[in-house]
């Protein structure tokens, strides 16, 4: 590869067009082709940045060393191969693919051709994300709330592989863990897919999760709350606001009741517990998630450096996500609605 990475953008709608952009931001890439099946499209975004316009990869296989693929999830497959193949890396949005057994199969891809291939679940470099990895915490209980307004540009997808993926790959970076239990419940209401769901998961290291998603919110809130036998952490995805309580901040509480005398402490019941509390405000930088997450992307294609979501990791989300929907459907709510 030369000093300069020529990328190549597939799928220039929602998210590719970001990717474009930022693509022909970064001072280590030259972005030399978009790729969509609409040419006009194509030719919208390749006028803007002054690239090639095409609409099929073949065009652009030998022209580029590394692509980022922003189509829809039921092709993202289609589209990977040939890249795969040709030993190019590449980053596909999340999620990796529309069932386990395609992710496992473009994993397959990836292990037989040696090829970097990294999955687009930007939250996991929000910046809330970023501080919380900080705290290098052992999360034994995790809650998340994901809920917005419905955006009519997911609707053949449910709620599951729609919104709550971005908290499933950021559970399992944190709990670590690939045996699990799912318990889920969720309704479809505007269409044939689960709009709200619920899914209780309780890992073989005794972690439990609690998710909530939904897109029939009339306001947007993306939370997680997580416990841990040292600490507690609020974080706010949306406002970039975090909070953090730590146990060895907070010993002077047991100190006090051992000083007074105290058998236990109910009989501190007239201290003011939040004068007590050692509140810390986490701190969190201002970056862009995607920006960051290509730069990570394309440290993977130079160095084999595996700190971005691997497709591994991708490939966990993805059969937690199915295994998800599968309990919401055997619960017997979703096709009752």
């Amino acid at each position: 590869m030369s000093n300069r990475l020529r990328a190549a953008v597939v799928g220039v709608g929602h998210m590719g067009k970001h990717h474009a952009r930022i693509y022909s931001e970064l001072p280590e890439t030259e972005l030399v082709a978009v790729v969509d099946k609409s040419r006009a499209q194509a030719e919208k975004f390749a006028t803007q940045y002054g690239c090639q316009a095409c609409t099929e990869v073949s065009e652009i296989v030998s022209q580029i060393d590394v692509a980022s693929i922003a189509v829809p999830t039921v092709v993202h497959a289609e589209v990977a191969k040939p890249l795969v193949q040709a030993r190019i890396p590449i980053l596909i949005e999340k999620p990796l693919a529309p069932d386990a057994a395609t992710a496992r199969q473009i994993l397959g891809w990836a292990k037989k051709h040696d090829a970097v291939i990294q999955v687009g679940h930007s939250e996991r470099f929000n910046p809330v994300v970023q501080a919380m990895k900080r705290m290098e915490i052992t999360p034994k209980f995790i809650e998340t709330e994901r809920i917005s307004p419905f955006t009519f540009r997911s609707a053949d997808i449910g709620v599951v592989f729609d919104m709550m993926i971005h908290d499933i790959d950021i559970v399992l970076h944190m709990v670590r863990e690939r045996e699990y239990e799912v318990h889920a419940v969720g309704v479809n209401v505007l269409g044939n897919c689960e709009d709200i769901a619920n899914a209780r998961v309780q890992f073989a290291n005794g972690s439990v999760v609690n998710m909530t998603a939904s897109r029939l919110a009339l306001k947007t809130h993306r939370r997680i709350r997580v416990f841990s036998p040292d600490a507690y952490l609020s974080m706010d995805y949306q406002k970039r606001t975090g909070i953090a309580i730590k146990k060895d901040a907070n010993l002077d509480l047991l100190k006090m009741a051992r000083e007074r005398n105290y058998e236990d402490l109910s009989q501190m019941q007239n201290v003011d517990f939040g004068s007590l509390v050692n509140v810390e405000p986490l701190v969190i930088e201002d970056t862009e998630p995607l920006k960051v997450e290509i730069e990570s992307f394309l440290n993977a294609a130079r160095n084999r450096d595996s700190s971005g979501v691997s497709v591994e990791d991708g490939a966990a989300a993805v059969t937690l996500a199915e295994r998800i929907v599968d309990s919401i459907r055997a619960c017997g709510w979703h096709d009752g609605v």
